[in-house]
């Protein structure tokens, strides 16, 4: 995205710009979490959040949101001694709360500080605003300071994909409308037809996306296997000649957001959850008429860490190279310890040698 200018001048590329959640405000690691962050565990030997901000810088992002609540001095700490602060390559910003439960309540918080962080004299700047009583209007104030697209992305994500062609699908669609405000990206995955799950441990998951324009219409992802079947409204499937229904599919929870998707969160305060407050909420709006969209990948690969089965399997798709470059013997970033890769796909230390040991009795003619 480019910001205009007068007339006569050109166009001001914006830089890509990211938010990062730290905390996946969820209890599903305890009691690991109760004394480190999740985002630090380690992941084949290096902390989770090292995937992502290498993926982020790879992408071309140039500047990062670290949203940083559990656990904040840690993340803070570990980013400050890992120079992730301290690159010119991307420039990587931390924001910290302690009173946020939710991702709707980080999502808040960076707005409001978007927004005082833009103004000179924050107080006047935040009068102003309240005092404008149309939302449309108050929410063009606001969009000033907020310079473009951005991904919004957790410190749990892991991916390898190019974010180009998804990037330009994204803009060129809201050149086109406005309205388009989100894309979630997603992929292929089979659930089990027995346990209705994925490999990664999380439940199937129900999308309706129309066909031509691969806008997302429907999402479920708690469904009731006891009545074992899927309730859709009626105006879903008169309104449009086709809707393609799926359950092979996963949620990377990697979303290339428009600004107006902050100011949505302020605007609705029973937004708690990306997915089943928000993108459900947006779905279910015939008034705003906001649309979101999403774009499918084949054969890159992407995944959240949501629980300890994930944790697993996605540990194991690193060692055996899913996750090329992001892999052991690669340092992909400065904190990433010098591995080689020898046959069998056994990894081990620079300088680390194998020593075979046996025993032997006395009598060695009795030896098989």
């Amino acid at each position: 995205m480019a910001q205009k200018k007068g007339l006569g001048e050109e166009e001001v590329p914006v830089p890509l710009q990211a938010v990062l959640l730290a905390d996946s405000f969820t209890q599903k690691f305890r009691p690991i979490t109760l004394e480190r962050p999740k985002v630090l565990l380690p992941l084949a030997n290096v902390p989770m959040i090292e995937y992502t901000l290498a993926w982020l810088e790879s992408v071309g992002v140039a500047e990062v949101f670290v949203f940083c609540c559990s656990h904040a001095n840690q993340v803070k700490d570990y980013l400050q001694k890992s120079q992730w602060l301290g690159q010119s390559r991307i420039k990587v910003d931390t924001i910290e709360s302690h009173d946020s439960i939710s991702a709707g309540d980080a999502l808040r918080l960076i707005y409001e500080k978007n927004v005082c962080s833009s103004h000179p004299s924050i107080g006047a700047f935040y009068e102003t605003i309240m005092r404008v009583p149309d939302q449309k209007k108050k929410r063009s104030i606001v969009l000033e300071s907020i310079r473009g697209d951005f991904v919004l992305i957790s410190g749990d994500t892991v991916s390898n994909m190019s974010l180009a062609d998804a990037l330009q699908e994204h803009k060129q669609r809201r050149k086109k409308d406005p309205l388009a405000v989100m894309t979630m990206v997603i992929k292929q995955s089979k659930p089990s037809s027995i346990s209705c799950r994925t490999r990664l441990g999380n439940d199937e998951l129900f999308i309706g996306i129309d066909p031509e324009s691969n806008e997302l219409l429907y999402y479920e992802d708690r469904v009731d296997y006891s009545k074992g079947l899927v309730s859709l409204d009626k105006i879903l499937l008169s309104e449009r000649p086709a809707v393609l229904l799926q359950n092979d599919k996963q949620d990377c929870y990697i979303d290339i957001c428009s600004p107006e998707v902050l100011s949505l969160f302020t605007d609705n305060f029973d937004y708690q959850q990306l997915r089943r407050d928000f993108v459900k909420g947006l779905l279910m709006d015939d008034i705003m008429g906001y649309k979101i969209f999403t774009y499918e990948i084949g054969s890159s690969y992407a995944a959240r860490i949501e629980n300890f089965r994930s944790y697993d399997t996605v540990s194991k798709d690193i060692l055996q190279r899913w996750m090329y470059p992001f892999v052991p013997d690669v340092q992909f970033s400065g904190n990433c310890p010098a591995v080689k890769m020898d046959r069998e796909g056994i990894y081990r230390a620079n300088g680390m040698k194998l020593i075979f040991l046996f025993t032997y009795g006395n009598d060695l003619n009795n030896c098989p």
